[in-house]
């Protein structure tokens, strides 16, 4: 099956409230401090912290405490020093300001941050000043291209370079011709007739002991009555649907309805605890709801049957829509999506967390660092990892419309989101995923038709960019070893051990590159790029590894150590083939080059024998070069030389006489020698 196809269109996302919407509605991440239950705190030690976790190094306190801050008397002083030019103090008390902020400020106030952030950027405080212009293209509603200028400018080695994915999907191709490397694994596999409908099958929740239960909403039961018809839109019916995995038959069993959570309502967007105890889904356009869709909580008895759905109340719902609810993993965190007002955009992610008395504490806004003027929905906290996943629109780097990013907890801050890659995000739109606790698959709804109609559950494994712990930094240097010459290119890593996807990526104007890997597993790093021989190295990863990987310019005539005939053969031998397949790779890959391979031998003997050796030796080399590519006969020259261009002109020595007895290697573009 081909890999996972970038267009991953399902977009049935709906950006207008409607009552017949239990989960297709865009909008929903949790900043709490560590006293509140539910937060799953892990402490990053500086030295283990790899690109992937930045936590901002401004944290706005107010943001569940007012709704913005204005203080006249600060704002003036903070004038008085912008006028006097003490920048020190200046930038200090404007920095008290901001970092006050309610969520109204980040409407009307955008202008201080944009300060803020231009004097931080000329103190030289450039870490400060990128998560400021992070907040201001996340919040600004007016032109941003100035601030992204800004941001690009000191920010370009913080930049994830995803190379092309054609790239990958050629790579898949050849290690599929390669016994030593493992295979990618099937990507994109249907959950099966016994889960999928002819109608539409999303919103999946994965739980139980061995995430062998699945909950997922369904518009398969119709409303086919004659009243239903008349109305558009009326007989679309989502209701809940529960399926549990078959592990003799390695299958899921065929989906049942979830009677005692259905009504005539509609119900979706489910999710368990992860005790199993208790479950939360969303009803639409019922009588006691607060809103268009409310969240419901419901409890497992002791005789396994479960107490009759209620209401959250008004400290969870509000008059909008509230829907996607997420259990912490200890179950007394509850994130979910709101459209209401008050938020930072079409909806935001909010969390409510149990207070002692069980009750459901009033629900807070996630914070302007995961929020944006834009709409984040569907949060889903890893089952045994401090990360927490979103999908959002308004985020930094966005391949398409909704992509899936995740960030870290620490201290109750989040970091900086992180886009999960384009092995998951595609041109349209990520939501509505799953991860199972062992962080192997990724499950979410996909269209297999047109027009996003038919959405169907599907799995494949979680690729590298999206696991929860890859947070050890691999970065290396493409560099040619005597001159210092740096080269661009596209980097793969394959993953020797689990054979976990991962995306290539490209250099840096220098040459530099930057992966964030799993520790303690053994990789393969290939780099090829135009103007160097493909590069290959295997190497365990074992704590933050900085790499310097030796190119060979192509540009140049090239020798190689390996190609050494036997005195007076022109037979190939097996030690040869690793760099003629340097070759082969380079001409396979770059259809507008040529190859002239040349023949030397040493003054031993016979000048006319020597010249027909020498010929010969290029000869079989061409025919291999040619055969084993497939290329063309007419881009490859084969020319003998005997004894007549010596490198050392009097041979004295066995090891003068090595020197001239070589094979060379020249790789050019027709008419531009």
């Amino acid at each position: 099956m081909k890999f996972l196809n970038r267009t991953i269109f399902f977009l049935f996302f709906i950006l207008s409230v409607s009552s017949l919407q239990a989960q297709k509605k865009s909008k929903g991440v949790h900043s709490s401090s560590k006293k509140e239950k539910g937060l799953i705190v892990h402490k990053f030690d500086p030295a283990d912290t790899s690109s992937i976790v930045r936590f901002p190094k401004i944290d706005f306190k107010n943001i569940n405490v007012i709704s913005d801050y204005y203080k006249p008397a600060k704002l003036a002083e903070i004038s008085r020093l912008k006028k006097n030019k003490q920048w020190d103090k200046f930038m200090a008390e404007l920095y008290d300001y901001v970092s006050n902020f309610g969520i109204g400020n980040f409407i009307y106030d955008i202008d201080k941050i944009w300060q803020l952030a231009r004097v931080s950027e000329s103190k030289g405080e450039l870490e400060l000043a990128k998560d400021l212009y992070r907040i201001i293209i996340k919040h600004y509603r007016g032109d941003l291209q100035k601030a992204l200028n800004h941001y690009d400018s000191i920010a370009y080695f913080d930049k994830v370079l995803y190379a092309s994915i054609e790239d990958y999907y050629r790579l898949i191709e050849k290690r599929k011709q390669i016994d030593t490397l493992k295979p990618p694994k099937d990507i994109l596999l249907d959950m099966g007739e016994g889960v999928n409908s002819p109608y539409d099958d999303y919103g999946l929740t994965i739980s139980g002991l061995n995430d062998d239960i699945i909950f997922f909403t369904s518009s398969r039961n119709q409303d086919t009555s004659k009243i239903a018809n008349d109305i558009k839109g009326a007989k679309e019916n989502e209701d809940i649907y529960i399926s549990k995995k078959d592990h003799d038959m390695d299958e899921w069993t065929p989906a049942i309805p979830f009677k005692h959570l259905n009504s005539k309502f509609n119900e979706g967007s489910p999710c368990m605890s992860r005790d199993g105890s208790k479950i939360v889904f969303a009803r639409c356009s019922s009588p006691d709801g607060l809103g268009d869709c409310d969240l419901y909580i419901t409890y497992k008895a002791e005789d396994s049957t479960w107490s009759e759905p209620k209401n959250l109340g008004e400290e969870i719902n509000s008059y909008a829509w509230d829907s996607h609810p997420a259990f912490s993993r200890g179950g007394d965190t509850l994130y979910f999506a709101s459209s209401r007002r008050g938020g930072f955009g079409g909806s935001d992610i909010y969390y409510s967390v149990l207070d002692e008395k069980n009750k459901w504490g009033k629900a807070k806004n996630i914070g302007p660092v995961i929020n944006t003027r834009d709409s984040e929905v569907s949060p889903f906290p890893h089952p045994k990892f401090n990360v927490l996943y979103f999908s959002s629109n308004g985020q930094l780097l966005n391949f398409g419309e909704f992509d899936i990013y995740k960030t870290y907890s620490e201290d109750g801050k989040w970091s900086e989101p992180y886009n999960v890659g384009p092995l998951v995000n595609g041109e349209g739109s990520e939501f509505y995923f799953t991860i199972d606790a062992e962080s192997k698959w990724l499950f979410y709804a996909k269209s297999v038709e047109l027009n996003n109609k038919n959405l169907d559950l599907q799995s494949f494994p979680l690729p590298m960019d999206a696991k929860p712990n890859n947070t050890i930094r691999f970065s290396g240097r493409i560099i040619e070893p005597t001159t210092g010459e740096v080269f661009k290119g596209v980097v793969t890593i394959i993953d020797l051990d689990y054979g976990d996807e991962v995306a290539p990526r490209q250099t840096f104007e220098d040459g530099t590159f930057e992966f964030d890997l799993i520790d303690k597993r053994n990789y393969l790093v290939i780099v090829e790029g135009d103007n160097f021989f493909k590069i290959e190295e295997m190497f365990f990863l074992d704590g933050d590894m900085d790499l310097e990987l030796k190119a060979t310019n192509v540009s140049k005539v090239v020798t190689f150590k390996s190609i050494d005939f036997a005195k007076g053969s022109s037979k190939l031998e097996a030690k040869m083939e690793n760099n003629l397949h340097l070759i082969i790779d380079f001409l396979v890959s770059h259809e507008d080059f040529n190859l002239r391979i040349t023949g030397h031998t040493d003054s031993d003997g016979d000048a006319d024998k020597n010249l027909a050796l020498s010929q010969e030796r290029a000869q079989v080399i061409k025919d291999y070069i040619i055969s084993y590519g497939g290329l063309d006969n007419t881009r490859v020259e084969a020319i003998g030389m005997g004894n007549t261009a010596p490198i050392v002109e009097n041979e004295l020595t066995e090891e003068d006489k090595h020197k001239n007895r070589r094979v060379e290697f020249k790789l050019f573009r027709p008419g531009f020698e």
